[in-house]
């Protein structure tokens, strides 16, 4: 090979023996600190398990473990709300989804009323976790139980219920029995889940008998219609009715104020008119007669008079004059 390329010097230059322990302490440090750092989002909360077993849990941050699959870290998003489909699947999400009905989710959707009708339910679950000891160990396959427990419940409310009750005014009230009803299951079984919300997201009769099913809605629409129209034409009569009843009663006792006010006026003046007539009769007599004249004389349009004592001129009358009465 010298022969070949004379002028090729293949040895290798010594490196020193403090460099290369330099070096490895350099890699091991790296992988050490590569296997220990480890980060938690806001979101998150971390699990530590050493060896297998539960060891502590960490809240968002940086923390240290211990490396080489001593300490094992999980994961858990215990502040994002998360969600399950039932008798539906999401096939594209976004502004307008798409989705998709699938086998297994046929299977889901398809139950059975109190009244032994046939209903497609769909309905979604949001939910959060809520620990994550629980949700990890308590429950072997934790997301699988908590959809079984899902279908379940909601066959049972389904089932207690008629079939108008849930296709018309009971989807609300059933709704939020099923979300209780989870919930009293996740904290039974001790799942570390927190049901935030069930929602029936559509409720169809099977395909032949939906045209009846429809039928039958919109006559209960109407009826609840018909009630809602009843009950405003009512709300607005009513109080137009009582008010007008308030105003006839009040002016009932303003009437019977001023009338008895006035009685009392009259009764006060009589009184102090008899007292006045029994210091001074004559006096009395003679000013009452004056003011009663003073009141009708004023009445009279054209006076004539004449002096009842005259005995010797006739009054002469001018006829043609229009006399007032």
């Amino acid at each position: 090979m010298n022969q070949i390329f004379p002028q090729m010097d293949f040895k290798l230059p010594k490196i020193p023996w403090n460099t290369v322990k330099i070096v490895v302490l350099v890699v091991v440090v790296v992988i050490l600190l590569y296997g220990s750092i480890y980060q938690i989002s806001p979101d998150e909360m971390g699990v530590i398990q050493r060896f297998g077993k539960f060891a502590r849990t960490t809240d968002p941050g940086l923390h240290f473990k211990l490396p080489f699959g001593i300490e094992a870290l999980t994961k858990v998003p215990v502040q994002q709300q998360l969600k399950h489909e039932f008798g539906f699947r999401t096939t594209s999400p976004g502004i307008r989804s798409e989705f998709a009905v699938t086998p297994d989710a046929q299977k889901e959707a398809v139950m059975l009323t109190g009244d032994l009708n046939v209903l497609n339910v769909e309905w979604i679950v949001q939910y959060k976790i809520k620990d994550p000891y629980k949700y990890l160990f308590k429950m072997r396959e934790a997301e699988a139980t908590f959809r079984d427990m899902n279908e379940a419940v909601v066959r049972r409310v389904i089932g207690d219920n008629s079939v108008d009750e849930v296709l018309t005014t009971g989807r609300d009230r059933l709704a939020h029995e099923a979300r209780d009803s989870l919930q009293n299951l996740c904290n039974l079984y001790e799942i570390g889940i927190e049901v935030n919300q069930l929602i029936f997201q559509d409720i169809n009769p099977p395909e032949p008998v939906k045209p009846s099913f429809n039928e039958v809605n919109e006559s209960l629409q109407e009826k609840e219609r018909k009630i809602n129209e009843a009950w405003a034409e009512y709300n607005n009569e009513i109080p137009k009715a009582t008010g007008v009843a308030e105003q006839a009663i009040r002016a009932a006792e303003g009437y019977a104020m001023e009338r008895v006010n006035n009685a009392k006026g009259d009764a006060s003046r009589f009184t102090a008119v008899y007292q006045e007539y029994a210091r001074a009769p004559l006096v009395t007599r003679k000013r009452l007669y004056l003011e009663t004249i003073n009141d009708v004389m004023q009445k009279i349009g054209k006076k004539i008079i004449m002096d009842g004592q005259q005995r010797n001129l006739l009054p002469l009358l001018n006829l043609n004059e229009e006399v007032k009465k």
